[in-house]
């Protein structure tokens, strides 16, 4: 194996995370920097660019390098990721105008996405982008800053997300990779793997959005300026990038058709990769990152953005527990949880606490407890939060099953696989093994492996085989079926029943 390094980061909802790696996908170095996630009023969720993103880039770079005592000639490439799809205009020195809106988290263009479908047509969009609009789509939301802050849409000079902000940064040069670019509807041609100039005219000019590209094409190299403040050698290569998700799924070998990525994340993200293309309107579809390959995609709105507002609001003992003793608050409540049986006797919750993106696609649906009694606890409650998380990601199988889509193997990574609870319980109301990796870094590793495939160190996407290590199965537990089958059609009757009175709330 030759010898070099790759440095891959990734900026997440609440932490970023880098690695230093070797072509054997050795980890020589990680840094991880937190940070805050800004919801300056109901349905907003922000980004401040330049200390978050680009803050934490350069914080991490620096870390990794100064851990490891390498050379920064020594580092052949570097590969982002980022939350996405996400929001910024920038001025022509790509300086953020305002703090960056992120991806279906943030609900605030529901006016724009009503206005889109009825001046372009609902069955136009999605047999144009193949995918209907939604919270996740950038489109509406460029919309939304053309209509309420036009002097900053007027002196943007593009319009990007977190991992094209990034690259420039780096480079100079704006690009965004055809994953990333699928979910900027209703700007993007799937079919034509462009801009659409018809679709875009309403919205924005093409030559505001960024130049579209494969994920591990390269960008450009690290400039001087960029040299300066990140610690990395001028002319270091740096690829396209992608999306977070996209690049956790390649880190855990999710490459090949059939193969499903669950991340447990801030949020639910599903990748299923496809040979061909294929698309439902109640979920999304795009090409992969790599020529050739396809896939769809969901994405629930919260998941561990629940479990962090539960622990927060239910569990301050706990939270002061953990500064004393550095019992981990988590783990309590989860064992907390784990004494009651399945079902939570009787409590269903929909998780719906920042609205939901698919499979309901609907940005005001609302979190909602049903069959509380006084005989329940804390426990009970929480037991409910990572079912009605588990019911969710089920609700997604039924469609995948309806449209001929089932995976045939699901890999599982991110945070929330930290409880190996919360992840049976998904295996027993999905009915559905989960392969989960012994140790999983995270998007970051599957950057180093991406910008090593851009610049040639390896042959073919498939050689990230090579760097999987351990992985345990979790099988579903046939007495559970019964049970979950039950309370999981109760689920989806429970939001089409109190659908109109969310609406009114």
């Amino acid at each position: 194996m030759a010898k070099g390094y790759l440095i891959g980061v990734d900026i997440g909802t609440y932490e970023s995370k880098g690695v230093l790696t070797t072509l054997d996908g050795e980890t020589v170095s990680i840094q991880v920097r937190p940070h805050d996630l800004s919801i300056p009023r109901q349905g907003w969720a922000e980004h401040d660019a330049e200390t978050v993103w680009w803050g934490d880039f350069c914080s991490i770079v620096q870390g990794l390098l100064a851990e490891s005592g390498i050379e920064p000639t020594e580092v052949l490439g570097v590969g982002c990721s980022a939350i996405g799809p996400c929001m910024l205009p920038v001025d022509a020195a790509g300086n953020p105008l305002r703090p960056a809106v992120l991806y279906g988290i943030d609900t605030r263009a529901t006016a724009e996405i009503a206005y889109l479908e009825e001046l372009l047509g609902a069955e136009r969009i999605y047999a144009t982008c193949g995918a209907t609009l939604s919270a996740q789509s950038v489109g509406p939301k460029i919309l939304w800053e053309r209509n309420n802050e036009p002097q900053i849409y007027q002196a943007a000079h593009k319009f990007v997300t977190s991992t094209t902000f990034l690259v420039a940064r780096l480079t100079g040069r704006y690009y965004i990779d055809h994953y990333t670019a699928a979910s900027f509807h209703p700007l993007y041609d799937l079919q034509a793997g462009q801009w659409s100039p018809e679709l875009c005219q309403p919205i924005v000019e093409i030559q505001r959005l960024p130049e579209i590209a494969w994920t591990t094409d390269i960008a450009g190299t690290v400039t001087k300026a960029a040299a300066q403040e990140t610690g990395l050698a001028e002319g270091t290569p740096v690829i396209v990038g992608t999306v977070d998700a996209a690049a956790e799924a390649v880190s855990v070998g999710v490459v090949s058709p059939g193969q499903m990525m669950v991340m447990y994340g801030s949020t639910i993200f599903m990748i299923e990769v496809l040979d061909q293309p294929k698309s439902d309107p109640r979920l999304w579809s795009a090409r992969y990152l790599f020529p050739g390959t396809h896939c769809m995609m969901a994405g629930m709105a919260t998941s561990g953005a629940l479990t962090r507002w539960f622990r927060d609001n239910f569990a301050p003992d706990l939270i002061a527990a953990q500064e004393q003793t550095g019992a981990n608050a988590y783990a309590q409540l989860t064992k907390e949880a784990a004494t009651v049986s399945p079902g939570s006797d009787g409590i269903i919750m929909l998780p719906y606490f920042s609205g939901e993106r698919t499979p309901i696609n609907d940005p005001l649906a609302k979190g909602t407890v049903i069959g509380l009694s006084l005989a329940h606890t804390r426990g009970h409650l929480y037991r409910a939060v990572l079912e009605g998380v588990g019911y969710g990601i089920n609700h997604h199988f039924d469609v995948l099953q309806e449209i001929g889509a089932t995976p045939d193997t699901v890999v599982a990574v991110g945070g929330g696989t930290k409880s190996d609870l919360w992840l049976q319980i998904v295996s027993d109301i999905c009915q559905i093994t989960q392969k989960v990796p012994a140790v999983t870094i995270g998007a970051s590793y599957g950057n180093a492996f991406l910008a090593g495939l851009g610049v040639g160190a390896f042959s073919t996407y498939h050689d990230i085989n090579t760097w999987l290590r351990d992985i345990k199965e979790v099988v579903p537990n046939p007495e559970n079926t019964e049970t979950y089958e039950k309370l999981h059609r109760l689920y989806r009757e429970l939001y089409r029943q109190t659908k109109g009175i969310m609406h009114e709330l």
